[in-house]
């Protein structure tokens, strides 16, 4: 089922179960990049797809973007489907999203899902994704975007799958530089508030990203953890930032037993 909430979030509900898992895309994407994810998720799960305000067909940000303003339109899409609480399942900047309204709305999640996420970055970091940001504002998401691709794949995925790559690819130039711009920014910003929250993240938690992430690294993943009592982290050998597209059996495998583990002992 597609459908846009009264606000205009456009998403998708897929499968009937019972539980309801909410996946969170990232930035420059929309609710299609979790293709590969949600047929198997669906099998067990009520699964809900959408696209963060500026992106897809969702409306523009109707206000200056920042992490609360996309964890409420979390929190009114979830009203709106009438769920009381989700598993809650964010890649990049959608797991920025994730923490925040973890911060924001405890009690509305049975899990947490932080995939390929970024934390607290060094100077040369901070310098590195600022000046995409920059160079976006001013030339648009084409300017960054095979840089991104490049980060994104491994060399030999890129050579083997151009298709994959030109829909990626896609995805990111039908953004508006207007709006594109500003949403890059709380990816650079966004960090600081979501480091060491207090009280701490408490439910059921996955921290996940590739050997190979260099932007949302390893060293970020762990970090993440051990600031949630109780997690667990998973490293993916041999894989980049979009290893939902590049390993989308291993990733989706990894997701499944999180989700199964966290209903079991919840």
């Amino acid at each position: 089922m597609s459908a846009v909430t009264p606000r205009g979030t456009a998403y998708d509900v897929h499968g009937g179960g019972e539980a309801a898992v909410v996946l969170v895309h990232g930035l420059g994407l929309n609710r299609r990049s979790w293709q590969w994810q949600v047929p198997a998720l669906a099998r067990d799960y009520r699964v809900i797809t959408y696209d963060l305000h500026g992106h897809g067909e969702s409306s523009p940000p109707p206000g200056a973007p920042s992490l609360t303003l996309f964890s409420e339109q979390l929190r009114e899409l979830l009203d709106h489907l009438g769920i009381g609480k989700a598993a809650v399942l964010g890649f990049s900047l959608g797991g920025m999203i994730a923490r925040r309204f973890a911060m924001d709305h405890p009690q509305r999640l049975w899990a947490i899902g932080i995939l390929h996420s970024a934390h607290a970055r060094d100077k040369a970091a901070h310098d590195a994704i600022q000046a995409r940001v920059v160079q976006a504002a001013k030339d648009g998401p084409g300017a960054t975007v095979e840089a991104a691709l490049g980060r994104w794949f491994t060399d030999a995925f890129r050579r083997a799958q151009p298709g994959i790559m030109d829909e990626v690819r896609g995805w990111i130039l039908a953004n508006r530089r207007e709006v594109y711009a500003p949403i890059y920014q709380v990816l650079v910003d966004g960090v600081t508030e979501l480091v060491a929250p207090t009280p701490p993240i408490a439910c059921p938690a996955l921290v996940m990203t590739g050997d190979e992430d260099y932007g949302n690294s390893p060293e970020m993943s762990r970090a993440i953890a051990a600031e949630i009592p109780g997690s667990e982290l998973v490293i993916l050998p041999g894989l980049r930032h979009m290893a939902l597209a590049e390993a989308p059996d291993l990733f989706t495998a990894t997701l499944a037993g999180f989700l199964a583990r966290a209903r079991r002992d919840g």
